[in-house]
């Protein structure tokens, strides 16, 4: 008999009248879990990271600017926002699946249309229409894994989930790079768009409904507002969103400026560039696993700190050396490298604290406000690197707003730290 701590055994709990809302209690299922909600939260990486190394391309191809094609990204992660804030409270009413399989099914749609865009401005449209549908991906797998996992297995399930995951930002800008070697750059449209069809096949024919329907709950606009008004005023939840959603803002402005700033400031080409974001991401990698390793051994809040002060540590150090105008692209990769490790240890953490409290009812909502928030301030904080006096992001405007939003993630983790000790007392 497996000891209810051990990494496989999952907790037993009386199942519900929909008997596809069982929990996974066998290795094979919960692998099976693991590679369909890693496929489905994979989706979003896809669609932001496979055309990163064509943004030169795209700016001449289009006759814009920069900054317009990084619109292209902004544009996404606000729909990315928009579209959980609709699609996580959706799933709390009807269930999980049938809200997934029209948002995948719509962003296969927008993918190839992105192939035929005339301008940057239809462009920019359709990124926005593909985020919403993107979401559907993100908050119902994290609501998913809610339904089905509490605590420090809920932690160690997002960390394998995690594994799988980081594949995708880890391989597709190498692949987008390697697509610019053999044809144009809506090439990495057209393969994006075969992905999501996949998926769609695989969620329909392997993922079971977790939201029993006796826990779902059907909210109108006023419910809803009143449901995201009280998980507002929870310190315990929008603290840790806060820290993950300033962490992803320090994350993306890597993310959307670290393209230009390697290729124009550094000289990298665009196969170099996909290899050093391709290491880059295997620390993130790294970091998921190296915490999961942790779980049951150090503490959740202890864990989630350490990756804050490590991710501080990196970026203020890069900025300090950009400054000076010391910075050479092996020292910004090195340190970009470390905060990427820091950054396996916050996500996890921070959703799951985020997350832990929150009863099944409202994990859609609680979920898509958290994912909600997190693009919107990785969306947001990212657009700030691109304010200088030429409208192109530079090493120096990115790692500042790296190191600023960095900061004020660890002042939203010192004001969790209170709100628990504050529960603690009462």
């Amino acid at each position: 008999m497996r000891s209810p701590n051990s990494p496989d055994s999952v907790a037993e709990e009386p199942e519900g009248p929909d008997s596809s809302a069982a929990r996974p209690r066998t290795r094979r299922s919960v692998v099976l879990l693991v590679l369909v909600l890693g496929l489905l939260t994979a989706t979003g990486p896809l669609a932001t990271d496979m055309y990163l190394p064509a943004f030169p391309q795209i700016t001449e191809d289009l006759g814009t600017v920069e900054a317009q094609v990084q619109l292209t990204l902004t544009s996404m992660m606000l729909g990315l926002s928009l579209g959980q804030l609709i699609i996580g409270p959706m799933s709390d009413a009807l269930g999980r699946r049938r809200p997934l399989l029209v948002g995948i099914a719509v962003f296969t749609v927008t993918s190839v249309l992105c192939v035929f865009v005339p301008n940057v401005t239809v462009f920019v449209v359709l990124r926005f229409i593909q985020g919403m549908a993107g979401a559907a991906g993100a908050v119902i797998a994290r609501a998913v894994v809610r339904d089905l996992f509490r605590g420090d297995e809920a932690v160690r399930f997002f960390s394998r989930l995690a594994l799988v995951m980081m594949l995708a930002p880890l391989l597709a800008p190498l692949l987008g790079a390697q697509l610019l070697l053999v044809g144009p750059w809506q090439l990495s449209f057209w393969v994006l768009a075969a992905m999501a069809a996949l998926s769609f096949v695989v969620t329909l024919l392997w993922l079971p409904e977790s939201l029993p329907v006796v826990e779902r709950v059907r909210r109108g606009p006023r419910e809803l507002a009143v449901t995201v008004g009280r998980l507002v005023r929870q310190p315990r939840f929008m603290s840790p969103v806060l820290t993950l959603g300033l962490s992803f803002g320090m994350l993306f402005t890597y993310v959307s400026a670290f393209s230009f700033v390697s290729q124009q400031e550094f000289g990298a080409s665009p196969q170099t560039y996909a290899w050093l974001f391709a290491v880059n991401s295997l620390a993130m990698m790294a970091g998921t696993q190296f915490n999961g390793l942790l779980v049951g051994r150090v503490e959740t809040l202890r864990r989630l700190g350490s990756g804050l002060s490590l991710a501080l540590s990196a970026v203020v150090a890069l900025m300090v050396l950009s400054l000076l105008g010391a910075a050479t692209l092996w020292s910004a990769v090195g340190l970009l490298a470390v905060m990427m490790f820091s950054v396996g240890f916050i996500m996890p953490n921070a959703t799951v604290t985020a997350l832990d409290g929150q009863p099944v009812a409202v994990a859609g909502t609680a979920s898509a406000l958290m994912g909600s928030l997190q693009f919107a301030m990785g969306g947001g904080v990212a657009a700030l690197a691109g304010l200088t006096s030429t409208g192109e992001a530079s090493l120096v405007s990115m790692s500042v707003v790296m190191a600023g939003a960095a900061s004020l993630s660890g002042a939203a983790y010192v004001w969790l730290l209170r709100a628990k000790r504050t529960a603690l007392a009462g």
